[in-house]
């Protein structure tokens, strides 16, 4: 699984021009899963979000947790984050998951993600063509892939 963090002031997803989801202060999720990601995968990404310190503390520095600021997530499905571009000018994305694995992982990951957080996570809808606006508080943008765990 590869995640893009995004740490926002808020976050919203729209669908056909409707809003379906939407944070305040929290973390943007874009989240891509491969053919060989698995529930192990998705557990270590969560265990690697939540405690992960990308909030500002009082001094302005980065030492405090989702946890600790009571932070919203949104998570938005993003199959394009295996994109392969090596060959040619069309990106191939041989190694995304196909979409029903990819589907129950991604609302997998949703549920996870509540439960060891403690609170209820906005997402958007798997497979729609979604429109996605945020504010990017930083900016501050990390990017995670369970295939290196370096």
């Amino acid at each position: 699984m590869i995640a893009v963090i995004q740490r926002v002031s808020n976050a919203e997803v729209k669908l056909e021009g409707v809003a379906i989801a939407s944070i305040g202060l929290g973390l943007l999720i874009l989240l891509g899963v491969e053919d060989a990601d698995n529930n192990e995968d998705l557990k270590w990404l969560v265990k690697k979000i939540i405690p992960m310190r990308i909030f500002a503390d009082y001094e302005g520095k980065m030492n405090l947790s989702s946890t600790d600021v009571r932070s919203e997530f949104l998570v938005v499905s993003q199959f394009t984050l295996h994109a392969k571009t090596k060959k040619g000018n069309r990106p191939s994305f041989i190694n995304a998951a196909k979409p029903k694995q990819a589907k129950a992982l991604y609302e997998d990951f949703i549920q996870e993600l509540s439960i060891q957080s403690g609170h209820q996570v906005q997402h958007g809808r798997f497979g729609a063509d979604m429109q996605v606006s945020l504010i990017n508080d930083g900016p501050l943008t990390i990017i995670i892939d369970t295939k290196n765990r370096h």
